[in-house]
């Protein structure tokens, strides 16, 4: 990729060696900032793929303390760009920590402006590779069905059985919380199937009054009630060679169900106030965000109901379970949002990343979508924060979480629920962690976990 009038900030108090570097990078469109402040408010307005910053910057040009800060600010500000650290000579520990902090390469005065271009054009090739490769991950993650994001392992099998499903005839259940995508799921079996080009028609069972969810769903005659002016067809008929969705079927009324049961039976359908049977072809779709075999257990639904809508049941992840899907989900989520109110978001601040990793999104991808769109319409800068998305104080603990500590959490949570499950029998906790008995004792000791065993001595 040519390196035409690309944008590179350079970061340098010295006059001369500006000049130096001004014509050492003539072909790009160069910016030159002299302090921390105004680095900051070049990368906001240029977002530069590539820095080049001196360590030495006003008011601590004899020290590193300043260029230090100003490299982490930067970073934290635009995560992909590759910043340069231009050094003292010998000044190689210096360098290394600049790396550590997250700095792209270093180099060393007095320039070499042959080696100096390489790197730059290294650093820009590298940027290149990487926003293409997140790009086509976007792409994949899009993938394999049309409008839904699959990037986490739960997700992915969900997506491989709705295509090995959606070519037949199978009753399918749709089993999620609310806010999990049933319906744009419900979609994908319908748009991969046979009877594409027919109509999806849904309904949604708990927001119609059972009065006339009957009429809804069977139509009626003309005359069969008062305000029945005219014969009208359900939305089963409406659905004849194409895919019939019914939304939360677990709030179903019993009297309903058992109508419902005939129809999937003998695959024809009585209008109310009619006596004529109708034959339909439809292939129907379910879904709720009901627990099924309680409802069975407490009377509310028919078991022989449930058999015959649930020929395949698919089980849709909540958004916590999307391991290594959340981020993915949430670019996605951002790109539309922003795309549509035309507002200029390059991301994601790193206290938003962890926000949204750590949060338990109860409202699923429906809450997601809708915080994503406020802090679009909110952000003040070009990355949406944590404190955009009503998230700060998640933003705030999970940002400063290492390995460590994550490991250390894991792992007191695992041995506290253990020794619970055991009663505070060590030997029978060890056994369900996998561990020995003495290492269960040094893990203990060493995270200040207490039972009853180990405090008698025992």
């Amino acid at each position: 990729m040519s390196d035409q009038r690309r944008c590179l900030l350079v970061v340098e108090d010295d006059k001369g060696l500006q000049g130096q570097l001004r014509w050492c990078f003539e072909d790009y469109e160069v910016v030159f900032s002299e302090d921390r402040e105004s680095a900051l408010v070049a990368v906001r307005r240029h977002e530069p793929a590539v820095v080049l910053q001196d360590l030495g910057l006003p008011p601590d040009a004899e020290g590193v303390t300043e260029g230090f800060a100003t490299l982490e600010q930067i970073l934290q500000l635009a995560p992909a760009t590759k910043v340069i650290v231009v050094t003292g000579h010998g000044d190689q520990e210096n360098a290394v920590k600049a790396v550590g902090l997250g700095a792209y390469d270093f180099y060393q005065k007095p320039v070499d402006t042959d080696v100096l271009q390489l790197i730059v054009r290294r650093a820009y090739q590298i940027h290149d590779l990487e926003q293409e490769n997140e790009r086509l991950l976007r792409e994949k993650s899009a993938s394999p069905l049309d409008g839904i994001v699959a990037a986490s392992e739960k997700m992915l099998q969900v997506c491989r059985v709705i295509e090995k499903v959606a070519p037949t005839n199978a009753t399918t259940l749709l089993l999620g919380e609310s806010g999990t995508g049933k319906e744009l799921l419900a979609r994908a079996v319908h748009s991969l199937s046979p009877r594409a080009r027919k109509a999806f028609v849904a309904i949604n069972c708990a927001a119609i009054p059972e009065t006339l969810l009957e009429s809804e769903l069977f139509g009626y005659e003309k005359g069969a009630f008062t305000g029945a002016v005219k014969q009208t067809p359900g939305k089963i008929e409406t659905a004849d060679g194409g895919t019939l969705f019914l939304d939360e079927i677990g709030d179903m009324p019993l009297s309903l169900q058992a109508k419902l049961l005939r129809f999937l039976q003998e695959r024809v359908v009585e209008r109310v106030g009619g006596r004529e049977e109708l034959p339909v072809d439809v292939r129907v779709v379910c879904a709720t965000n009901q627990d099924l075999d309680a409802a069975i257990r407490e009377g509310r639904f028919r078991l022989d109901l449930f058999y015959r809508i649930s020929e395949i049941t698919i089980r849709i992840p909540p958004v916590r379970e999307r391991d290594g899907g959340r981020l993915v989900l949430a670019r996605v989520l951002l790109e539309k949002s922003a795309g549509q109110l035309n507002r200029r978001i390059s991301g994601f601040s790193a206290d938003a990343r962890s926000a949204i990793e750590n949060y338990s999104w109860p409202g699923n991808v429906r809450e997601m979508e809708n915080r994503i769109k406020g802090a679009v319409i909110m952000a003040e800068g070009k990355q949406v924060t944590a404190g955009d998305l009503g998230l700060a104080d998640i933003g705030k603990d999970a940002a400063g979480l290492t390995l460590r500590e994550v490991r250390r959490e894991a792992e007191t949570r695992a041995i506290r629920n253990a020794l619970a499950a055991a009663n505070d029998n060590i030997s029978q906790a060890a056994k369900a962690l996998g561990v020995t008995r003495p290492t269960l004792y040094d893990l203990m000791q060493k995270y200040g976990i207490l039972s009853r065993e180990s405090q008698s001595g025992g």
